[in-house]
């Protein structure tokens, strides 16, 4: 889960780039970066930590240029080192730029080709360093000293060709251009937007909607599967469809608890795709439970609140604020390792004395991943005088581990893998516990004026959309994902080990 953000305007874009990355501060609080383009020159400024304090005044003066991209990361593949921290540059060929949002599944087999056939050579163990070296080896074959959108688009498509994954990317090809391109699956979002000014028209590529609506771009479209989008820098648009059979089938997880609720992702409203799943949670408890003695409803701030009104609103149940957020505390399910969430939960929420004592509570939250931040807030609940504490996931267990661009831990890390409801329930000292159903949760997401019929659930189903990802590639992963592993091989790189063996 990464941010990503290109703009091609009319005057200095850095101050432009610079808030639509801290609109997009929610998908990833490990680094920030912006890199700007003036008279086919580069200004580069990247480092770890949130955006407001890797660019200060100076930073931002020398950001020139009217057109760049930016990046907010939070660790998937490789380390937390500023290393790691986008956009990453190739000078060949014109000089190259990228960002990107995913992961790539067949980045070893990748890795290796660049450097036995491509002769490139990467210098961390990120895929989007590797990603960035396909993209500018399929360009340099078109062997063009000013490449077309003719060559771009070419180049996209055997990026396509190549890359395994689900990837959302925006590169700039210095003094020519921005290209934004998506997977043929279209796994993980990204829009594009446009805003007139007295100069002319200029455009945005981003991760989330929410960042065009902030600095006053209008939403064009999502980027289809497959498809790309390329902005000259005189401001020209083009796009292509780039892949030979995409398929529409998007990270359904988004909708669960990445993207924020104002954003709209391929049509559908993140708000009112999280209002159906209240009212679908609400269906099944009433089903399950219709004499049940819930005497208020809380939510776990702030990704659940939405559901959770909605679920209130349909049992008839008070709806409760229940807990106070100190929002200078980071997201815990992006935090790396199990230490630092369990330390940060107490700093994060502190309870409400009044809203629990000696009333049956049912508490909700998005989902449910290695259980040990409700694990927690069950207890305080308890501490706070609850009678009775229920607890309610908007979405399904979390049985398998994400492949395309969610650092979700190690399959035995989740709470839910190869355990019962009643198990999970027992485990985080929950009275009572309900999830939603997967059926259910589709068509919350789903169901709205914009039918998608078929979404990437692999978290929930272990069905991996891509077609490669198999038990080999999983126990791979395993190795590299679990808390301890990363602790101990925080520092090592895969990809530059794949170079000495």
């Amino acid at each position: 889960m990464c941010g990503i953000v290109g703009i091609v305007g009319k005057s200095n874009v850095n101050q432009a780039l610079y808030d639509a990355l801290t609109v997009l501060q929610h998908r990833g609080q490990d680094a920030a970066g912006i890199v700007t383009s003036h008279d086919g020159r580069l200004f580069l400024r990247k480092d770890n930590g949130l955006v407001r304090d890797v660019f200060h005044q100076r930073h931002m003066q020398r950001l020139v240029g009217h057109m760049g991209i930016g990046h907010v990361r939070y660790p998937t593949a490789g380390s937390s080192t500023s290393a790691e921290a986008q956009p990453f540059y190739v000078n060949s060929p014109y000089g190259i730029t990228l960002a990107h949002n995913g992961n790539l599944t067949n980045v070893e087999q990748l890795a290796k080709e660049i450097y036995e056939s491509d002769l490139r050579h990467v210098n961390t163990s990120s895929d989007s360093e590797v990603l960035l070296n396909v993209f500018a080896h399929e360009l340099a074959q078109r062997g063009k000293l000013q490449p077309t959108e003719e060559d771009v688009f070419a180049a996209v498509t055997d990026v396509h060709n190549r890359c395994v994954g689900g990837y959302a990317v925006v590169a700039m090809v210095t003094g020519y251009g921005i290209v934004g391109f998506r997977d043929p699956h279209g796994i993980r979002p990204i829009v594009f937007g446009q805003r007139h000014t007295d100069e002319g028209v200029e455009y945005m590529i981003a991760s989330e909607s929410v960042s065009l609506d902030v600095l006053g771009f209008t939403l064009i479209r999502d980027l289809a599967p497959g498809e790309a989008v390329y902005i000259t820098e005189d401001g020209k648009l083009h796009t292509r469809q780039c892949a030979t059979n995409p398929s529409l089938t998007p990270c359904i997880f988004e909708h669960v608890y990445l993207a924020r609720p104002d954003s709209i992702i391929d049509g559908v409203s993140v708000y009112k795709a999280r209002l159906r799943m209240g009212e679908k949670l609400a269906e099944k408890i009433l089903r399950e439970r219709p004499e049940h003695d819930i005497d208020v409803v809380i939510p776990i701030p702030d990704t659940s609140r939405t559901a959770a009104l909605e679920l209130a609103n349909h049992l008839g149940v008070k709806f409760r604020e229940g807990f106070v957020k100190n929002r200078y505390i980071g997201r815990t399910f992006i935090m790396p390792g199990q230490a630092a969430r369990k330390k940060s939960v107490r700093q994060k929420l502190n309870a409400i004395e009044l809203e629990f004592r000696g009333k049956n509570v049912m508490l909700v939250d998005d989902s449910i991943v290695r259980g040990t931040t409700c694990k927690q807030i069950i207890q305080m609940a308890r501490e706070a005088g609850a009678k009775n504490v229920y607890f309610c996931s908007a979405a399904p267990a979390v049985r398998f581990p994400n492949v395309y661009g969610i650092d979700m831990p190690s399959a035995h890390e989740l709470i839910a893998h190869n355990r019962s409801t009643q198990d999970v329930a027992d485990l985080i000292g929950a009275d009572w516990l309900i999830y939603q159903d997967l059926p259910d949760l589709i068509e919350a997401v789903g169901g709205g004026k914009i039918k998608i019929d078929k979404f990437d659930c692999a978290v929930f189903d272990g069905q991996y959309v891509t077609g490669d990802v198999d038990e080999a590639y999983l126990n791979k992963i395993e190795q590299a994902r679990n808390d301890a592993s990363k602790v101990k091989t925080q520092a090592v790189s895969a990809i530059i080990d794949l170079y000495n063996n």
